[in-house]
């Protein structure tokens, strides 16, 4: 094993013999894919176990278990549609002259804003700022979300 002494360049031919990474020093080269205009798109529930609305930027990572099969229920469907109205967002970011995507987008968020309304009307406010339009403070009501999930409220 041979241990470099501090302050200089394992690399023989290397000119930098000062700092810990010399100029010569090869370093990684990261690659991020470039969203083409008017990109495939997976389903909003596909997005959401993917973590990606885009499949083009759907890479896979080492060990990384692909797309799960989400349960169907009024809370997993109002995170999809969060979902893909945030991913829709960060496309526009870039793509802000995509026409089609801007559609979508607002198709999107009216979808989500109509499920949300109709999530909190049958089981009460997702947030604090939601509980505030009640009459009476309802934030901390139970059943939570997660107690219908698991079948302890009929």
């Amino acid at each position: 094993m041979n241990i470099e002494t501090p302050g200089t360049c394992p690399i023989p031919s290397c000119p930098d013999q000062n700092g810990t990474l010399p100029s010569c020093a090869g370093l990684a080269v990261p690659y991020v894919p470039f969203q083409q205009n008017n990109p495939q798109k997976y389903s909003q529930t596909d997005a959401l176990s993917n973590g990606t609305l885009f499949p083009g930027l759907n890479l896979p990572f080492h060990m990384k278990v692909e797309g799960s099969t989400l349960p169907g229920n009024p809370l997993v469907e109002l995170q999809a549609l969060e979902f893909v109205v945030l991913e829709l967002g960060t496309y526009l970011d870039t793509h802000a002259d995509d026409v089609e995507a801007f559609a979508l987008f607002k198709q999107y968020s009216a979808m989500e804003r109509s499920a949300r309304a109709s999530y909190e009307e049958k089981f009460g406010p997702l947030t604090r700022q939601a509980a505030s339009d009640s009459k009476t403070y309802t934030w901390l009501k139970d059943p939570w979300p997660w107690n219908y999930q698991q079948n302890e409220v009929k």
